[in-house]
């Protein structure tokens, strides 16, 4: 069986020995068919590193699969991509993305996976077209999605299909979610999150406080948990994963392992310094233990126990969230005159473009800091 690539081609298009080079790579024989002892027959597909094999009961299966399976060859062999198989869907891609070990993250990239094969999943890969994303995204604003929830949603998908389009070479529109992420601002959806510039006051603090202290029975130690986000501007999952043999009291530092970072989440750990406040904490906690986390304590427990206060102190506290402590603690490292190098290490921030929404740096805080610096 022998193909012609299809183009109008003749041999004078190639000059010398160049023709004979055309034919031979061009219309090899691509497929082979052998009958096993069992009467089944195997047929095996090669073309320039593309390589498929399979067995069936009968020959003009076999056939009929090795056309199939030839025409995905030479179509690789000249775009470099090919066709999806026949019925796969994008449950199947995103499936395979999973089992690849390239879908590696946290839990919103797990959970957005899922729901996007709950709600794509059905689509053929054949199928996929900027009119099934204008459809998603429709349903994504009527669940009541906000635009930059529906731009993550996008971004992810786009992940899948530029591992499926360069990793398995299968021509995809790895470029479809970028379009429909841009077309999100023509809908009035806005893609990028506001910055929060809340910060807990004292007088919030203070109450808080004095309503965990009033109900010694709570199992969380609020108290000593918001207090030590004070004191280290530590995100709560890194301080809820902290483990006793990772703080070095006498030298005054802790490993925060897989430290959040955008490019590098996994093994980016980062040895910090424990300020006073949070090294006393640390060691009332500690004592004689040797291993295990230092606060034994749930992230998301603790979330919910804060959120929970907020909204039981009279009156309640609102608009508040546990990560407001971490925007609070890094001002304060700024007011007390640490420069951003610093700052950024005890944070854990890569730039300054990251770290400036968590400064809050006041008028005031500079007049405070130049009359500190004139008394002295």
């Amino acid at each position: 069986m022998r193909y012609l690539v299809h183009m109008q081609r003749t041999r004078e298009d190639y000059p010398g020995n160049i023709w004979a080079t055309f034919v031979r790579t061009h219309t090899a024989h691509m497929a082979s068919f052998t009958r096993l002892p069992s009467g089944n027959w195997r047929v095996q597909v090669r073309r320039s590193g593309f390589y498929r094999a399979a067995t069936f009961p009968l020959k003009r299966d076999a056939e009929s699969w090795a056309r199939v399976v030839e025409g995905q060859a030479r179509q690789v062999a000249v775009s470099g991509h090919a066709q999806p198989p026949k019925g796969a869907t994008l449950a199947d891609l995103i499936d395979a993305y999973r089992e690849s070990g390239a879908s590696k993250g946290g839990k919103t990239k797990t959970a957005t996976l899922a729901m996007l094969k709950e709600r794509l999943g059905k689509v053929k890969l054949s199928a996929l077209c900027a009119i099934v994303l204008r459809d998603f995204v429709d349903r994504r604003v009527k669940d009541g999605a906000g635009g930059v929830t529906i731009a993550a949603d996008l971004s992810f998908l786009g992940a899948v299909l530029k591992w499926g389009r360069h990793a398995r070479h299968l021509d995809l529109p790895a470029d479809l979610p970028a379009q429909a992420r841009a077309s999100l601002k023509h809908r009035g959806l806005e893609t990028r999150s506001k910055e929060r510039e809340r910060e807990p006051t004292d007088e919030e603090m203070t109450r808080l406080y004095a309503h965990w202290q009033a109900r010694p029975q709570q199992r969380i130690n609020m108290e000593i948990i918001c207090r030590f986000a004070l004191a280290t501007g530590l995100r709560l999952g890194e301080i809820c994963a902290l483990r006793v043999e990772d703080v070095d009291l006498t030298r005054k530092t802790a490993v925060i392992r897989d430290r959040k970072d955008p490019r590098n989440k996994i093994g980016n750990n980062q040895t910090v310094p424990i300020l006073p406040d949070a090294a006393a904490i640390l060691s009332e906690l500690i004592g004689d233990r040797e291993t295990g986390t230092v606060f034994g304590v749930n992230a998301n427990s603790v979330s919910t126990a804060f959120t929970r206060a907020c909204k039981a102190t009279e009156p309640s506290i609102e608009d508040l969230h546990f990560h407001d402590l971490r925007h609070k603690a890094t001002a304060q490292f700024f007011r007390l005159g640490l420069d951003i190098p610093r700052v950024a290490l005890l944070t854990g921030h890569k730039t300054w473009v990251m770290l400036r929404r968590y400064t809050s740096i006041k008028a005031e805080d500079v007049h405070a800091a130049l009359n500190k610096s004139e008394a002295e």
